[in-house]
């Protein structure tokens, strides 16, 4: 049994503290938010994400995982440190590493043994370096801080899952000490078959930036494809469905959509191009895929403008807030861009997630209606924009929400339905490059 604290209780810091309770290690995660410690340690998650309250609760119930919020307590205590705080992209595209330097040097000064500090957080090239200057620095000789960059790969809305299930497992160090400390630590995976990847900070830092640019990239090609489509007059589910059939392509990331969002593909591929920029060596395809992906949100919000002429006074039904299914996270959600641009049009906007009002109310207050449920949100609405896949939509009743709207218009721009099914019931049926 391991001594381990987790410094920062997001979606990464809380995914490796479960999951590595789960495994029978002492897991003490800290966070500067009073509120939110005080939430989990009832047993409760601060968001939602499916799977991880129940092991959380578990594991909080078992007294193998607990939280705080002095953090100096728990460097002191731990054999491990992983450090999970956030890392904001800031003006011009930079990410904000202040947090992890700080925590950093917490460390240093107040470690009361040989400390292993793992970044998990998603940090540029060179900032591992940075965090073991600070630790040198700040320790004084007083013990050996080794660092590991251990990028994390985990989907919001599937945390929990992608950390039992990697695709891979990524180690950067420099020390055959801190190898051996992950190795034991990820020893259930590593014994399941995970490959367990070996390199230097440098290489790990690029893996993860690699990796997502490379997803963004491909949302923002079959988004393309679909404006394509849309202009051409062909079929992107059915181009879809052939590349996907291509092993060399995959079908994964390549369902069109209103654009990507959430907290990691729009803020690293900002970052990643802002790194490649400063090293003399852009990434043009990088650079393409950020301005492409804004493009869409407002080529989605053109296409609704366009069926009506004029927005103003227009009723808009929105389903759909959060980012994708599966969470309530609307950072960078294409939802709010788009929001955004049919309000500056003049429409009004009444909008419904399963799980993303309370947010969505914070931010619009009372800019916007919020409905109960799809069909109160409808009532009285000249078309229904479907922005995000959630299950629930696809048990829409169409005669049901026909029967509250003041038009039929379905602008699904997730293509989550079958045309035949909403014309029979007297809608407008408009899918994204359908």
């Amino acid at each position: 049994m391991k001594k381990i604290a987790v410094i920062g209780a997001g979606y990464a810091g809380l995914a490796v503290a479960t999951g590595l309770a789960h495994f029978g290690n002492k897991i003490r995660c800290f966070d500067i938010d009073e509120k939110k410690i005080a939430l989990l340690s009832e047993g409760d998650l601060p968001f939602y994400e499916p799977e991880m309250e129940e092991e959380l609760h578990q594991q909080v119930a078992e007294g193998r995982l607990s939280f705080e919020t002095n953090v100096v307590e728990g460097v002191t205590w731990a054999d491990i440190v992983f450090i999970a705080v956030g890392t904001p992209g800031m003006e011009k595209g930079a990410a904000d590493v202040s947090a992890v330097l700080e925590v950093a040097e917490t460390i240093g000064r107040h470690s009361g043994t040989d400390t292993v500090v793992v970044i998990k957080s998603t940090v540029p090239l060179g900032t591992c370096e940075k965090v073991q200057d600070v630790l040198r620095k700040t320790a004084q000789g007083r013990w050996s801080c080794d660092v590991v960059a251990n990028p994390e790969f985990l989907r919001e809305g599937q945390a929990l899952r992608d950390f039992f299930h990697p695709a891979r497992i990524v180690i950067g160090a420099e020390s055959e000490r801190a190898v051996e400390t992950m190795r034991a630590l990820y020893a259930p995976l590593v014994k399941a078959g995970v490959p367990f990847l070996i390199t230097d900070f440098r290489t790990a830092e690029m893996i993860k930036y690699s990796a997502n640019s490379f997803l963004a990239m491909k949302v923002a090609f079959i988004n393309e494809i679909a404006r394509l489509c849309d202009a051409m007059g062909a079929d992107v589910t059915a181009v879809v469905k052939a590349l996907g059939a291509d092993p060399r392509i995959g079908n994964q990331y390549l369902s069109p959509g209103p654009g990507y969002g959430g907290s990691c593909l729009p803020k690293d591929t900002e970052a990643f191009a802002l790194s490649a920029r400063e090293a003399e060596a852009p990434l043009t395809i990088v650079e393409a895929v950020i301005e492409s992906n804004k493009r869409h949100k407002l080529y989605v919000a053109e296409k609704v403008k366009q069926e009506f002429s004029d927005l103003r006074g227009i009723r808009l039904a929105v389903f759909g807030l959060a980012f994708k299914a599966g969470t309530d996270d609307m950072r960078e959600s294409p939802a709010v861009a788009i929001i955004e641009q049919l309000l500056k049009e003049g429409a009004q906007v009444s909008v419904y997630d399963p799980e993303a009002l309370i947010n969505a109310k914070k931010r619009w207050r009372k800019q916007l209606a919020y409905g109960k449920n799809p069909y109160e949100t409808a009532k009285g609405a000249c078309a229904v924009l479907v922005l995000t896949e959630w299950p629930e939509f696809l048990a829409l009743d169409a005669e049901k929400l026909g029967r509250v709207m003041k038009k039929k218009v379905l602008f699904d721009f997730r293509n989550l339905y079958n045309r035949s099914v909403w014309e029979r019931a007297g809608f407008q049926y408009r899918g994204m490059g359908r």
